[in-house]
């Protein structure tokens, strides 16, 4: 099989890499008649990895992040014919509590008390926070390292137990419908109304790498947007380009954006 020929298609060092372990995966699930799995991946990531696998009729892909609406998910790659109901997920979920009356806590930092465990990125999911903790998915063999050693962040210490994927608590999402017009399809310009900050402020953002179209790092201001793209930053949410509604009579572009924080 010519993998160069199936990652042509790809852009980028992250996107080419992403397409040969998942064609290697391919190949091996079929091989040796066992599933195969990822390490976690975004919804970008994702996307790159099916891209490939659709050249693949031999094998099909399950997602497993640990809840529905879980934006990274490990991918298990199988043979076609194998059955699905054998398959254990991947991943489980961690509850994690901690007094935090005193000290204040965000995602980045249960992120960094995880890594500085000499744990990768790619082995851990989504993290919810909560006022004294956190919940998070991490891929099925790190657990019971974690089990025994996560025990603090910021002095802090921590209880941390397996939870049951149905005990996750996802905060229900707060969605902001706004109309508005922009010069042009510009990223900075329509991040800028999206988040309601100026167009000088949102440019550093995105040439500091703090902001993604569709999960990826975009540092180009003047980046094209489409309808239907997802601007995000962390911590402060994603929007939405829901519709274009046309010109206006002074030419700027009418748009309806949704902002879920």
């Amino acid at each position: 099989m010519d993998k160069d020929k199936l990652i042509a298609h790809l852009q980028g060092e992250l996107e080419k890499e992403i397409g040969i372990r998942t064609i290697d995966a391919a190949e091996l699930a079929w091989k040796t008649n066992r599933p195969q799995i990822t390490d976690f991946y975004d919804p970008y990531e994702q996307k790159v990895a099916r891209s490939v696998l659709s050249a693949f009729v031999e094998v099909n892909v399950l997602t497993f992040g640990g809840y529905r609406q879980a934006e990274r998910a490990r991918l298990v790659i199988y043979p076609q014919f194998f059955l699905t109901e054998t398959i254990e997920p991947p991943v489980r979920i961690l509850q994690a509590r901690g007094n935090f009356n005193f000290v204040k806590v965000s995602h980045r930092d249960f992120l960094g008390s995880l890594m500085g465990l000499g744990i990768k990125r790619e082995k851990i999911g989504d993290i919810l926070c909560q006022d004294d903790g956190c919940q998070v998915v991490v891929a099925s063999e790190i657990t019971d390292y974690l089990l025994q050693h996560w025990n603090q962040v910021h002095q802090v210490s921590l209880s941390v137990s397996e939870i049951d994927p149905e005990q996750i608590a996802i905060a229900p999402e707060r969605v902001k419908e706004l109309k508005t017009t922009v010069a042009s399809m510009r990223l900075d310009a329509i991040a800028a109304s999206g988040f309601g900050t100026s167009r000088t402020k949102m440019v550093r953002e995105i040439k500091n790498e703090r902001v993604k179209v569709n999960w990826k790092t975009i540092s180009n201001p003047s980046y094209e947007i489409n309808q239907g793209d997802v601007i995000s930053i962390r911590g402060r949410g994603r929007v939405v380009v829901e519709q274009i509604t046309g010109n206006t009579k002074k030419g700027r572009i009418g748009l309806i954006l949704k902002r879920m924080v």
